[in-house]
């Protein structure tokens, strides 16, 4: 039997966090908790706290701690993380860390996908994605099988506000400003493995399951 993974992964935006999730969530029959998609969901349904945290995602800056800490109790209070999860993109700040602790919550792993922030803006430059029904693709690393719409529903494809080349910038800063130091707080505790992202998605992958196995 699998052990349980009570899984965190760090790394700059467009590093490959999600991608990666996605595919440990498979392996180990555990849900992937994207901060990121739950915020996109909160922003697309007009509310008054989806404004408030456009607010600051518009401008690449980090939605304040408490909001994210709200969303992300209710969501590892559900009955499919009873056997395990993955956080991407939570915590983002130490303090948000500490407060995880202070939930209660144990984690098992946290490994950091480090890659160069030039291959960054490469990267982040052709993501794409659905409004429709969210797929998300790269014009290079994940094509969408349709061209420029969507192969699972024919919509469209748009590259998000947060993908522009200056607020990828913004996002950088603040990552090592404010994310990075997260790496000296879980190496403090045993925690934390580095895997370096590879060009291929594949070795990446290799590479990501050897530190969860090791």
């Amino acid at each position: 039997m699998a052990r349980k993974l009570n899984l965190i992964l760090l790394g700059a935006p467009g590093a490959g966090k999600g991608t990666q999730a996605e595919l440990i969530s498979e392996r180990y029959s555990i849900p992937a908790i994207s901060t990121g998609q739950i915020i996109r969901d909160e922003i697309a349904s007009g509310s008054a706290l989806g404004e408030t945290v456009k607010s600051y995602t518009s401008k690449g800056e980090l939605v304040p701690d408490s909001v994210v800490i709200d969303i992300i109790k209710a969501r590892l209070a559900k009955d499919d993380c009873a056997n395990g999860f993955i956080l991407d993109g939570f915590p983002r700040t130490v303090p948000q860390a500490a407060a995880l602790d202070e939930m209660g919550v144990e984690i098992t792993d946290v490994i950091s996908i480090e890659v160069a922030d030039e291959d960054i803006m490469t990267r982040m430059g052709g993501r794409r994605y659905c409004k429709k029904c969210g797929a998300t693709y790269h014009v290079k690393y994940k094509p969408s099988a349709a061209g420029d719409k969507c192969q699972n529903c024919g919509e469209e494809l748009s590259i998000r506000p947060d993908d522009d080349p200056e607020v990828v910038k913004s996002r950088l800063v603040v990552y090592h400003e404010q994310t990075e130091p997260l790496k000296d707080f879980y190496e403090k505790k045993g925690l934390l493995k580095i895997v370096i992202g590879q060009e291929k998605l594949e070795d990446t992958t290799a590479l990501t399951a050897a530190a969860l196995e090791g």
